[in-house]
């Protein structure tokens, strides 16, 4: 059974022209377009037919195809037509004119053929040398008959440059293209530079042939003049220097086609001259390409970007050019850099009405201009915000909270200062945000006492962070309600460790520090602090310059609940990924969806779980099997009435050797081993004495393992947001980024990396070779790359 003819929308703008919008395509202006139906099998004169009833014109114009665009992401190709009052009999003719666009369904539309206008051609093959292919039917074609030279972004690149073909005179700029505009007003664009040669020009008799074009040569209006280009050739920019590649087309007008009258290749210069780069292949034409990638992941690596692109292109470009082309594609998807910061007063206002609750805290700078303050403008400063759900699932969770920053990847620097929770199901949760200029003492300080407020009020509060200045001055200051006793400070292992790396290098001796910090009893702490001491002396005198309370297990009195890090990797990875490429109206509008995402996903697997009858989480439950499972003979003493003081003697299974005996009190929920304490759940110890009590472990289990705990975590949903076109009117000054957090126009992107003290180096260690590994050279003077290389030669 034959399928149903495929049918294509033609846009039909009557009352537009184009203008040229960027380096590598037009636009057009008309905003009310005309709609047309056709399919594969719709002729060019029904084409013209349909274009003209719909205008009511039938009879009395005819249509001039004049230009074509199209984009890789939408099916519908457009095309820019002029009407032009049909000759009468007596041979005169109303000079006035009209400008139509029209897009068409598809470009695989069956080719069409007229006696002057080709509108849809059918693809031609490639004509490729060692370093040149170009698709004839691919180019845009900006005239009747004519070739656009211009790089097309959304299908190739144009032959430009040393071994590539070149279009008219090698000196010629053929990356900007130039305006032709009529006596209308309109514009539209030409075909760049001039052809090398081989124009066809209508005579005196109005006959075409292959005559060059003249200085002072006349033609009775411009379409007469842009209909009589016949031929296109193309040259190596080494033509006559030794490279005699050239190729010639033709346009047959009668099947409405181009067709290669002549071709010289492949190319003699490729083997001195070549360039692995492309000066056509600019950040216009990369970020079309790379368009579906960066909409499919935003995060995706300038690297991976960069490659793709030079497998596709076969040229190599710059990172910067990469890096440019990446920016635009985002700005194109999400919207732009500049305009995305004017966006974000009018979100507070859509967002706290949406979820009312929502605190959103804006700050601005002044804007100066000419010593005078811009009442009409402000700079974007900072902004913290946190939702309802955030705040109400943060009584939920265990009592810390991990801060800490990461840079954003984009046109402006800055940084995204994130609050992490954590569910009783060990699942991570971010519930409150800031944007601010970078980490220092200010921006904490804002961040930090927007949190305490709004979403942290609770008293012996744990926050986990690194050793960052701007940190400690803003959890030290005396109104901040961040000192003890209503809340403590530790910090995260992973920095210590690293700061500790960069004064003593293996991963031994890293390795070490890391399992005294994981220890959870003194004795433990002790014992690999000695294997320590007898690597370097130093190592431990480093690690006692740092309160054991602050990266310690065994000294926080079981505050981490086991947690030894910030956690902002694993966030970032799994609930925030590639938000930090985006702009910034679009990153804090992306938080909303996310969230509520998770809270949707994490609230059904709750309330599965609950369905099913059980009392603790996942997490929990398995963490008990687990100490089920290793437990090995234990001998239990009890000793008091109230069952709650034990010993556990822990022996071999043939009760050969002893293990060990430990102190468990059910009462104060503690044990020798340090389990009970540091995670707030039986450990194989205390189980053993539960079973000897015959009372039940469930009793000794912190409430937040609880599966109500969890599913009250994620019970309050967050609700679909208000169109923004209902979103409150802001009347206040337009906020613009700051031109100062702008980053560098020129050379690769300065790394957006926050330099703390774990990137420190020590400035009396010398570099060494990276090939070798030995000082006094690096790897380019490498005595073993210079020996090999000239046992080579020799």
């Amino acid at each position: 059974m034959a399928s149903e003819e495929e049918s294509f929308a033609v846009l039909v703008h009557h009352r537009g022209s184009i203008k040229r919008k960027t380096r590598s395509g037009v636009k057009f202006t008309d905003k009310n377009p005309l709609y047309i139906v056709v399919n594969r099998t719709t002729s060019y004169n029904d084409l013209v037919r349909s274009v003209l009833m719909k205008l009511g014109l039938e009879g009395a114009k005819r249509i001039m195809f004049l230009c074509r665009r199209q984009f890789p992401e939408v099916r519908t190709p457009e095309l820019l037509a002029k009407l032009v009052d049909v000759v009468s009999s007596s041979g005169g003719s109303n000079r006035n004119t009209t400008n139509v666009a029209t897009a068409a369904g598809s470009s695989s539309m069956a080719a069409v053929a007229s006696s002057s206008v080709p509108v849809y051609e059918p693809a031609a093959q490639l004509v490729a040398s060692p370093s040149f292919a170009v698709d004839l039917n691919d180019g845009v074609r900006d005239e009747v008959g004519s070739f656009d030279v211009l790089p097309n972004p959304l299908h190739g690149v144009p032959p430009v440059g040393v071994g590539d073909g070149e279009l008219g005179d090698p000196d010629e700029d053929d990356v900007e293209p130039e305006t032709i505009e009529d006596d209308s007003g309109d514009e539209v664009v030409a075909a760049g530079p001039a052809l090398a040669g081989g124009f066809g020009a209508r005579d005196a008799e109005g006959n075409a042939g292959l005559t060059e074009f003249q200085v002072g040569q006349q033609f009775q209006d411009k379409d007469e003049a842009l209909l009589s280009v016949k031929t296109y050739v193309g040259k190596c920019s080494e033509f006559g220097n030794g490279c005699t590649w050239l190729i010639r087309l033709s346009l047959r007008k009668r099947k409405g086609i181009w067709e290669v009258k002549r071709y010289n290749g492949p190319h003699t210069c490729l083997a001195t001259s070549i360039s692995s780069d492309h000066r056509s292949l600019d950040h216009s034409v990369i970020s079309a390409f790379i368009m579906p990638m960066v909409r499919a992941d935003a995060s995706v690596s300038i690297k991976v970007l960069l490659n793709a692109t030079a497998a596709h292109f076969g040229f190599r470009p710059t990172y910067r050019r990469v890096w440019m082309a990446k920016q635009k594609a985002v700005g194109l998807i999400y919207g732009d850099w500049d305009e995305s910061y004017s966006e974000i007063p009018r979100w507070v206002l859509g967002v706290q009405l949406t979820m009312p609750g929502t605190v959103a805290v804006l700050r601005t700078s002044p804007v100066r201009v000419g010593g005078q303050v811009d009442e009409s403008q402000a700079y974007f400063h900072r902004l913290f915000w946190t939702f309802p759900p955030c705040i109400e699932a943060f009584r939920h969770c265990k009592p810390l909270v991990s801060i800490d920053g990461t840079h954003l990847y984009g046109k402006y620097e800055g940084t995204l200062l994130i609050a992490i929770a954590q569910d009783g199901n060990s699942n991570i949760l971010p519930v409150a945000f800031a944007l601010v200029e970078g980490e220092n003492a200010e921006s904490w300080t804002f961040f930090l006492s927007h949190l305490r407020q709004h979403v942290t009020p609770q008293p012996g509060l744990l926050v986990i962070s690194d050793r960052h200045n701007g940190i400690k001055s803003a959890l030290e200051a005396p109104d901040g309600g961040w000192l003890p006793p209503s809340a403590y400070r530790a910090f995260c292992i992973r920095h210590v460790a690293a700061n500790f790396a960069l004064t003593f290098k293996g991963k031994d001796a890293r390795r070490l520090l890391v399992n005294a910090a994981y220890a959870k009893t003194e004795v433990e702490f002790d014992y690999w602090f000695d294997i320590l001491r007898s690597e370097d002396p130093a190592m431990c005198e480093w690690a006692n310059r740092i309160d054991y309370s602050l990266w310690t297990q065994h000294r926080d009195e079981g505050r981490r609940f086991g947690h030894m890090t910030t956690n902002i990797s694993e966030c970032v990875n799994s609930i925030l990924k590639g938000v930090r490429n985006l702009p910034v109206a679009s990153l804090v509008k992306a938080t909303y969806g996310r969230l509520a995402e998770l809270f949707v996903r994490k609230g059904r697997e709750a309330e599965a779980q609950m369905g099913t009858g059980q009392q603790f989480s996942q997490h929990l439950v398995k963490c008990i099997e687990a100490n089920l499972k290793t437990a090995r003979c234990f001998t239990v003493t009890l000793y008091d009435r109230d069952n709650s003081e034990f010993t556990v003697a822990e022996t071999t299974p043939t009760g050969t050797f002893s293990l060990g005996t430990y102190r468990v009190s059910l009462a104060s929920r503690t044990c020798d081993c340090g389990y009970f304490q540091a995670l707030h759940f039986p450990c194989q110890h205390a189980l053993a004495c539960c079973a000897y009590a015959r009372v039940s472990w469930s009793s000794y289990v912190h409430s937040v393992y609880q599966i109500s705990s969890v599913f009250n975590v994620y019970r309050m949903g967050f609700t679909p947001p208000i169109p923004e076109g209902y979103w409150p009117p802001y009347d206040g000054p337009t906020v613009i980024p700051d031109p100062n957090r702008r980053r560098a126009r020129e050379g690769r992107p300065r790394s957006t990396r926050i330099r703390t003290n774990m990137d420190e180096a020590d400035p009396n260690r010398p570099k060494r070779c990276g090939l070798c590994r030995q000082p006094g050279h690096t790897r380019r003077r490498c005595p073993q790359v210079v020996g090999s290389s000239q046992t080579g030669r020799n």
